[in-house]
């Protein structure tokens, strides 16, 4: 499953993305983003961390920096970077 999710974000990378151009509020894009997390936490957490970066991926929410967190957790806007409690 995790090597048909990277397959799938990297034929997104070299044939869709180009289309649509630079459009990230992000760093790193949201697809890098989903990469990093499938690879970093598996497929289903790593497909959930960047469902929900593109779901911030909108107006209402700053975009900036805002890099894979060393741990699960599902930030919300504004929260970039933030620490967070267990």
């Amino acid at each position: 499953m995790t090597r048909l999710l990277l397959f799938l974000l990297s034929l997104y990378k070299r044939w869709l993305s180009p289309l649509l151009g630079a459009n990230c509020r992000f760093h790193p894009s949201c697809s890098d983003y989903t990469r990093i997390s499938i690879a970093r936490f598996g497929p289903f957490k790593g497909f959930v961390l960047g469902s929900w970066r593109i779901l911030r991926c909108q107006p209402l929410c700053e975009g900036g920096h805002d890099p894979v967190p060393d741990r699960f957790v599902l930030r919300r806007c504004g929260a970039q970077g933030a620490h967070t409690h267990d």
